[in-house]
């Protein structure tokens, strides 16, 4: 591999340790982890390759698609609309998207949508998988969709989710979900991460290696086959620049490590970041809040949700804090807040392994940290 490069004081020597373990034992191709305390960076490494030939090394600028770690980015800007007074958690999301309320869907609220309580896991029907480009398309599916189970269950909606979070936020604030990410936070904070990939940036992205599996999603029944196992499940069927260029808030996000790192800071300070206040203390916490807890309907685990944002407690995937929450992404991706340690973490890859919110990989340098605190 390329050598371990980077910022880790030595009071972190652990976690060097670990991030140069996890490619010797053969897990990674390229990765890069960042920990950002009281909102600055304290911890960036990198190493490996940002191409499947090994030719490229990854380096300070690769973007990495983060998969469902995208939805840690969309959940943050529905909060910063709860922020502003413009939405509620618990208005229903037919009082913005009045065709959305058909099907028995008309008292489903915002925050019940945003806790994966809604039912609309995906599709049943065939369709082709180039149709989740089709942003129109996929809202009138929705509209007419009947949920699959009442609100008071947790069930992921792996894709649907960024249609339905990006429909509610482009119907209050009148921009794309993606568009207003740019404009509001990254570009003010200088954060390298994006909801739709202009094509100018496409020539720094890593290559993505599959994973050698599917993952094990336990015993299969109707809301895993039409969230996961369908051959329309995913979006699919385009090139990969259309793939990177679409907004599709729930899994088209493309990040550096450091970036996520210091927008999840803003979780975890209690809404401020760089001196300036980005989200009210109040509204962090109630972002965080526990929604529903229980069995998961498609994920394979017992689940606690905020709103859209996976709770640790009982998970521990992000450290020791009972108050931690963060999201995952296909692969191995991730990135959290700890509210109690004003700790904002991240990690990325470009091997994908089969875990779904749990990599093995990113669980061994998170707890490195805490070991060192």
């Amino acid at each position: 591999m390329s050598e371990v490069r980077g910022l880790c004081p030595p009071r972190f020597a652990a976690v060097r340790e670990a991030f140069a373990a996890n490619f010797a034992e053969g897990r990674e191709l390229g990765a890069r982890f960042a920990i950002a305390m009281d909102g600055k960076i304290v911890i960036d490494l990198m190493g490996g390759w940002a191409d499947r030939a090994r030719t490229r090394p990854f380096a300070e600028d690769t973007l990495t698609s983060v998969f469902s770690t995208t939805k840690a980015m969309a959940s943050l800007m529905i909060a910063r609309l709860v922020d502003q007074g413009r939405l509620s958690w618990t208005q229903p999301v037919a009082d913005l998207w009045p065709a959305f309320g058909g099907a028995s869907k008309s008292r489903l609220t915002v925050e019940q949508m945003m806790s994966h309580q809604g039912g609309l896991p995906g599709f049943a029907e065939p369709m082709e998988p180039s149709l989740w480009f089709d942003r129109v398309a996929i809202l009138e599916r929705l509209e007419a969709l009947a949920p699959m189970w009442a609100p008071g269950a947790s069930g992921y909606h792996p894709v649907t989710f960024g249609y339905l979070a990006g429909e509610i936020f482009r119907r209050v604030d009148g921009r794309s979900l993606g568009t207003a990410l740019r404009e509001d936070l990254a570009q003010p904070l200088g954060l390298d991460l994006w909801i739709g990939l202009p094509d100018a940036e496409h020539h720094r992205c890593a290559d993505v290696q599959r994973p050698p599996a599917l993952p094990d999603l336990g015993e299969i029944n109707e809301a895993k086959r039409v969230a996961f196992l369908t051959k329309w499940a995913s979006p699919g069927g385009v090139s990969l620049a259309e793939w990177r260029r679409a907004e599709i808030p729930s899994v088209t996000g493309h990040a550096t490590a450091p970036a996520l790192a210091r927008l999840m800071a803003i979780m975890a300070c209690a809404g401020e970041l760089d001196g300036r206040r980005w989200l009210s203390a109040e509204t962090v916490r109630d972002a965080a809040l526990e929604r529903v807890r229980g069995r998961d309907l498609v994920l394979p685990y017992d689940m606690a949700w905020g709103a859209g944002f996976i709770r640790n407690d009982g998970l521990a995937i992000y450290g020791p804090g009972r108050e931690t929450f963060g999201h995952s992404g296909w692969g191995g991706s991730c990135a959290f807040a700890d509210p109690d340690r004003r700790i904002g973490g991240a990690y990325v890859m470009n091997r994908q392994s089969a875990e779904l919110i749990a990599d093995a990989r990113a669980r061994r340098l998170i707890e490195a940290v805490y070991s060192a605190l």
